[in-house]
């Protein structure tokens, strides 16, 4: 084996490793400010976004620890060696029957670790579990490696609109899955 291959091998390895450190626990309200910190640096840094998006994050949080229902929600985050690498939310909507997700992160540290597919599995297992009938969600066209992820796990686009939204023109997505 060619020492390229090799370090390719290691580097693969290492990852798995680091991806089994990860523990998911339940979201807990000492990390609200956590998250409406990553989330408003991510996309501050990545997309250009401006403050009216931590506010709408602090506000979902803050709706989210003041009237959770635990039976029909729960939200998780990824830790691994104490740090915080990622969230992802299931929520009730209007449609009693369809679960909406929400908040859903990786840190980019922790991106390509498959942290994203298992936030996904768990939030979607959750959402079959409690009996929901689908699930839906709402992101942003520019979210590529989100919304490729989002495709493969049989989510479909259901709109697209274009709007200008926390400071920066978008295109806003509604995706939907039936299970």
């Amino acid at each position: 084996m060619n020492a390229r291959r090799r370090q390719g091998t290691r580097r693969q390895e290492s990852a798995v490793r680091e991806i089994d450190e990860v523990t998911l626990r339940q979201f807990e309200a000492h990390d609200l400010d956590w998250l409406v910190e990553a989330h408003a640096e991510l996309y501050a840094r990545t997309e250009g976004f401006d403050d009216s998006f931590a506010v709408l994050v602090s506000a979902i949080l803050t709706d989210f620890v003041d009237h959770n229902d635990a039976i029909w929600e729960r939200g998780w985050v990824a830790e691994r060696n104490g740090w915080r690498l990622g969230s992802i939310f299931c929520v009730k909507s209007k449609d009693p029957l369809q679960a909406k997700l929400r908040l859903f992160l990786v840190q980019p540290e922790a991106q390509g670790l498959g942290l994203g597919r298992r936030l996904l599995e768990t939030c979607m297992g959750f959402a079959r579990d409690r009996g929901y009938t689908g699930m839906q969600l709402w992101t942003h066209e520019s979210h590529a490696a989100a919304c490729a992820l989002y495709a493969a796990y049989g989510f479909e686009l259901t709109d697209a609109q274009p709007v200008r939204n926390f400071g920066v023109d978008l295109v806003e997505q509604t995706w939907k899955i039936s299970f």
